[in-house]
């Protein structure tokens, strides 16, 4: 197997390696709501405009890392907001 062969080979195992390991994006679900501000550290469910991935937030508490709760308890839970992203 000459480089070239060898590299294009590589190229194409990484791709499907990282095809298969790619996390699913969560869907929202009926009666959930995104609540944000008491995420701890790497407990997020998705990204947000500063993290990439669900899992990633890197503090205790972050003001956009958020989970899914039942609709109408984020407004219940101190320090939580709905989350809404900017733009």
């Amino acid at each position: 197997m000459n480089k070239r062969e060898f590299l294009l080979k590589s190229a194409i195992a990484s791709a499907v390696a990282l095809g298969l390991s790619a996390t699913p994006a969560l869907a929202a679900k009926p009666g959930m709501e995104k609540c944000a501000g008491i995420v701890k550290a790497g407990k997020n469910d998705c990204g947000t405009s500063t993290l990439s991935c669900q899992g990633t937030s890197t503090k205790d508490g972050d003001k956009e890392a958020w989970i899914y709760v039942p609709t109408g308890t984020c407004e219940k839970i101190v320090g939580a907001k709905v989350y809404k992203p900017k733009g």
